[in-house]
């Protein structure tokens, strides 16, 4: 199932677990955020907005806020000496859909656990043999062998 959401004068599509950046939100990062302008619902069943679905909701939740690449407005005219220049940072949120709801459906309002990886153990004849390469590698290591050799 997928939704179209207006968010910030544009339109995004967007699917459970999708992560979208889109413009500065309120909230905190952790905090559900819901969207209720959702033109479309698709799936088996597609709902067309006239304008918006009625009943339809979309959570997410901010995982954090960022700030775009700078971007500088230089302006120079001929005489005088006059220059001007300017930067300007757009702010965006990033956020993971969480769920998408029909029919008049309320969000839950604690986020999902996100299933925590687990590093693999290595084995330790693996560990031994890559640190002597590494000791190897090191000029101090080198120079030491290249002395005693000599």
């Amino acid at each position: 199932m997928f939704a179209v959401i207006k968010a910030g004068g544009k339109q995004y599509r967007v699917v459970a677990e999708d992560v979208i950046r889109i413009d500065r939100q309120a909230g905190e990062p952790g905090d559900v955020i819901e969207f209720g302008e959702v033109l479309l619902v698709g799936g088996d069943n597609p709902q067309v907005g006239a304008p918006t679905v009625s009943g339809a909701t979309v959570a997410g939740v901010v995982l954090n806020h960022e700030r775009g690449d700078k971007v500088i407005a230089f302006k120079k005219r001929r005489r005088k000496n006059s220059r001007r220049k300017r930067g300007f940072r757009h702010e965006f949120s990033v956020i993971r859909i969480t769920e998408i709801l029909t029919d008049g459906k309320k969000p839950s309002k604690t986020p999902p656990e996100k299933p925590k990886r687990v590093a693999k153990p290595k084995p330790a004849a693996a560990e031994g043999a890559e640190g002597e390469k590494k000791a190897a590698k090191k000029p101090a290591a080198r120079k030491k062998a290249a002395k005693s050799a000599a």
